[in-house]
């Protein structure tokens, strides 16, 4: 309905554009965790554990400079996003909704307690992802299984296939459906 509703502009541009964002963002992460894969096999210095003496402003956190800086900070709200919306679009969860002027207390209460959860452990996310190595003004590093190889090639090694896998999924599924009302509608 909301398709039907829109301009042609939102059709035509911001939808395709919207797509292609969210595609490539998914792609860069992906690449970053299948690179965070290799540095982990290769030298032990990937593990996420905490920075000692790294002072703010005389190391820069990314190869890449500013730019990396920017991309990491572009890529941690991209899965802060997305970390929010496939957990209120999981089954179990979708009751926790909040509806529009009819929210009780327990379930304001409830999503106040998902958010601090998720927004909590998204530090640690994304330093054991090898997304960033900044510790976000908590000493993260400091967790016992940080320094654990298996546990962190295993996580890494689980979010790049199961992202890739949803996201060949998502794309092959959307370019078959467009196939089949193309030839559908054709023939």
């Amino acid at each position: 309905e909301l398709r039907h509703r829109a301009s042609p502009w939102q059709r035509n541009l911001g939808y395709p554009l919207a797509m292609l964002g969210l595609l490539a963002l998914t792609g860069i992460s992906v690449l970053i965790v299948c690179f965070h894969v290799l540095e982990l096999l290769l030298d032990d210095a990937a593990m996420p554990r905490g920075i000692q003496d790294a002072s703010l402003g005389q190391v820069s956190f990314s190869i890449f400079g500013s730019f990396g800086a920017a991309l990491q900070v572009v890529l941690i709200f991209y899965l802060m996003v997305s970390s929010v919306v496939g957990f209120y679009s999981s089954p179990l969860f979708t009751r926790l909704l909040p509806e529009r002027r009819g929210t009780p207390l327990t379930k304001i209460i409830g999503n106040c307690v998902s958010l601090l959860v998720l927004s909590s452990a998204l530090p640690v996310f994304s330093r054991t992802l090898g997304i960033t190595r900044f510790d976000l003004l908590g000493d993260f590093g400091r967790f016992d299984w940080l320094g654990n190889f298996y546990i962190i090639f295993l996580y890494n090694m689980g979010f790049a296939g199961l992202t890739t896998l949803c996201l060949v999924k998502r794309v092959s599924w959307a370019v078959q459906a467009e196939l089949l009302r193309a030839f559908g509608e054709g023939g």
